[in-house]
């Protein structure tokens, strides 16, 4: 049964954290009761009550402060649904402009108020990684993009980020949960922990090849032990047809995956007459490394800090009509601003 939102300060002061709390993340109980939200909406709420003011029917705007790719309105959406309100928006995905109106939403403002913190996190963290993810996307120019991110970010969120980079258009992501809430198979071959344990790559390959259904492509990561140029060629020599692609993931203390490896590994695999076997590039990939890879024979890149890193593009809401008046704060225009591009959302 779901728990009430929170209406007082001494809803405030009953509630209790639970002592076998797992973790720190909030539920989504605990968010549509109220408990993210920051405390002056409580008082906000409490005020208006006894005010007798509880009722009083508002137009909210919420703008962007920067360009980029919408993302988390399906969330403010969700957490909307049970509210007597109007809302207008952007569909997410959305190219966005900077000061542009992305939500409008019509109702009375102490129904929908106190979730105004939960709305503007969810669009401001949900854009900034769409927006990293489509910056990725433009600097790959047709070249396959998987979001490789969940380990940078607290568990909690990393499958709204993996969501957001999918909304952003890459192609999958390997947090099993966040491709799974944008309807894609989750994506990703096998860590460097598991070839260490075993103690061999080509071992790892056949072990790989042999265990894992058919469908599951056969990409093999190659650089833990030996040279990468000299890995790829005993996995490709032993799987020949049934190897899809290696892996390149070369940490920064032996300089990376440079485009003098890839043209070098793309080079001796097509003389082997290996050339259909990929070339997947991860470990520290940006717009710009891929614009210096994507020529050299790349066929996929692996993204993960640049994307969960984003900054988020912060959001605003403002009251801009009180029972039918224009109004606005000091700087701002009173009114709903107008964006002939909102479309009716709930």
């Amino acid at each position: 049964m779901a728990k009430k939102e929170l209406k007082t300060l001494q809803d405030v002061e009953n509630f209790k954290v639970d002592e076998d709390r797992l973790l720190y993340s909030a539920n989504h109980e605990e968010i549509r009761q109220g408990l993210t939200t920051d405390i002056y909406f409580i008082k906000t709420r409490e005020i208006l009550n006894n005010l007798d003011l509880a009722e009083t029917e508002v137009v909210v705007d919420i703008f962007t402060s920067g360009a980029g790719v919408l993302a988390g309105v399906n969330e403010v959406l969700n957490l909307l649904q049970e509210k007597d309100v109007k809302v207008w928006g952007l569909q997410e995905g959305s190219m966005m402009e900077k000061k542009e109106v992305v939500l409008r939403i019509e109702g009375d403002y102490n129904d929908f108020g106190i979730f105004e913190t939960a709305m503007l996190g969810a669009l401001a963290s949900s854009s900034g990684w769409a927006t990293a993810a489509a910056n990725c996307k433009e600097a790959a120019a047709g070249t396959p993009v998987l979001c490789f991110g969940s380990r940078h970010l607290h568990p909690a969120v990393a499958p709204v980020m993996e969501r957001s980079a999918i909304i952003g258009g890459v192609n999958g992501a390997s947090c099993i949960l966040g491709a799974k809430l944008a309807e894609k198979i989750p994506s990703g071959t096998v860590p460097h922990s598991l070839i260490l344990t075993v103690g061999d790559t080509l071992k790892v390959a056949k072990a790989y090849d042999e265990i894992m259904p058919d469908g599951e492509p056969r990409t093999i990561l190659v650089d833990t032990f030996k040279d990468e140029a000299e890995e790829t060629l005993r996995i490709a020599d032993e799987l020949k047809e049934r190897l899809d692609g290696v892996r390149l993931d070369t940490p920064s203390e032996r300089g990376g995956v440079t485009p003098g490896m890839v043209k070098e590994i793309r080079a001796r695999l097509d003389q082997a007459g290996h050339d259909y076997v990929n070339i997947f590039v991860s470990g520290g990939i940006t717009p710009d490394r891929i614009l210096k890879l994507k020529d050299c024979g790349v066929d996929g890149f692996g993204v993960g800090s640049y994307i969960s890193g984003a900054e988020a593009i912060n959001m605003t809401m403002d009251i801009k009509k009180i029972n039918g008046e224009h109004i606005a704060k000091r700087g701002r225009i009173p009114g709903p601003t107008k964006n002939n591009r909102l479309k009716r959302l709930l």
